[in-house]
């Protein structure tokens, strides 16, 4: 994942409602909340002032529950949606800037969206459904087809190219809209709640498939899920939204450690802290350690700073001695049992 910025939002409001501009004019001057601006203008606030950024080759999710304005404010990423004000730059392009033919050359040529929706076309094939963006972009047909197989192979479909969307399951349907999304080789991919109608082994099984895909193609993803584990699972950062807000942005180690206010504490409540907490959050400092208690063993066990709260405890089990945590072949850090327990139990109090 590179630092590059792909995606800059700034400032984003979508307010519903034939009043919105009057509606933000009192949101900004008068400090309305979401029940005021509904009952005096009649309108709904959708996204609220939302800023946020995404690296290139990043899975960026963002999370919350039904209503909390994440659907919403993936759809301005290309514009399926008008937002009431801000901005918004993709690959350094003004978005809200781009006339109707210039935004339609955008979304063909730059995004790939994948909806909950599979929305395959039943008359077509799986070949012809993936190739279907070629085809807008009036790609020969020898060259779509080409590439629509090329990717039906990286999804493991090829097989099944001439068969169509009935003849599927709805794994393999989710799959060849996935597919279909990559044929064009967009630089960004939207993901809304894509695995969220699948039962649950066949949705942990697509998410293994996109991470493995994600690895192998290095899209710059925002995805978006109602479900926490799921951001775990999936998220290189994750945002998490409420009543059209952005409450807190981090990795998922630094929003279980850290919840922003207790909305993000209870949300968080139930995510296990053994695969998401790493030794350096746990650890400290090797000089402060060496002050308070003199050096460590000089059999003390080592890790590095990204193994997780689970293999300390084993080692903990194992050792006497405090494990030594290092980087780049550099003791940085100690962490002892005490520390291992505190940490657990405070992820045990937050649930």
């Amino acid at each position: 994942m590179s630092d590059e910025t792909v995606i800059e939002i700034s400032n984003v409001w979508k307010i519903f409602g034939a009043n919105h501009k009057e509606a933000l004019r009192a949101i900004r001057e008068e400090g309305l909340d979401k029940a005021q601006v509904l009952a005096k203008y009649n309108a709904a606030v959708g996204v609220a002032d939302v800023s946020l950024s995404v690296n290139r080759g990043e899975i960026f999710c963002i999370m919350g529950l039904s209503g909390s304005g994440k659907s919403t404010l993936v759809r301005h990423f290309n514009r399926l949606l008008e937002p009431t004000d801000g901005k918004i730059l993709i690959e350094g392009t003004d978005v809200m800037g781009l006339g109707p033919k210039d935004l339609q050359t955008f979304r063909n040529r730059k995004i790939g969206m994948v909806f909950q929706n599979f929305a395959l076309m039943p008359h077509r094939s799986v070949l012809d459904n993936v190739a279907m963006p070629l085809e807008i972009r009036q790609v020969s047909k020898n060259d779509r087809m080409r590439q629509a197989a090329a990717i039906l192979d990286i999804v493991e479909l090829r097989p099944w190219g001439a068969k169509f969307a009935h003849e599927l399951s709805g794994g393999m349907q989710q799959r060849v809209g996935l597919a279909r999304a990559l044929a064009a080789n967009p630089d960004v991919l939207l993901m809304d709640e894509p695995f969220s109608a699948l039962d649950p082994l066949i949705r942990r099984q697509l998410q293994d498939e996109f991470i493995r895909l994600s690895k192998i193609l290095k899209k710059t993803t925002v995805f978006i899920t109602h479900d926490l584990d799921e951001a775990v699972r999936i998220g290189d950062r994750i945002a998490i939204m409420r009543d059209g807000r952005l409450v807190q942005t981090g990795t998922a180690e630094e929003i279980v450690m850290n919840p922003a206010d207790d909305y993000v504490a209870d949300f968080v409540a139930g995510i296990s802290r053994l695969k998401v907490v790493h030794a350096h959050a746990v650890m400290q400092p090797l000089d402060a350690y060496i002050s308070a208690n003199g050096p460590p063993g000089s059999d003390a066990p080592r890790v590095q700073e990204d193994e997780t709260l689970s293999t300390l405890i084993n080692l903990a089990i194992d050792h006497e001695n405090a494990i030594l945590v290092t980087s780049q072949g550099r003791d940085i850090g100690v962490i002892s049992r005490s520390d291992i327990l505190r940490t657990v139990v405070e992820g045990t109090e937050m649930s």
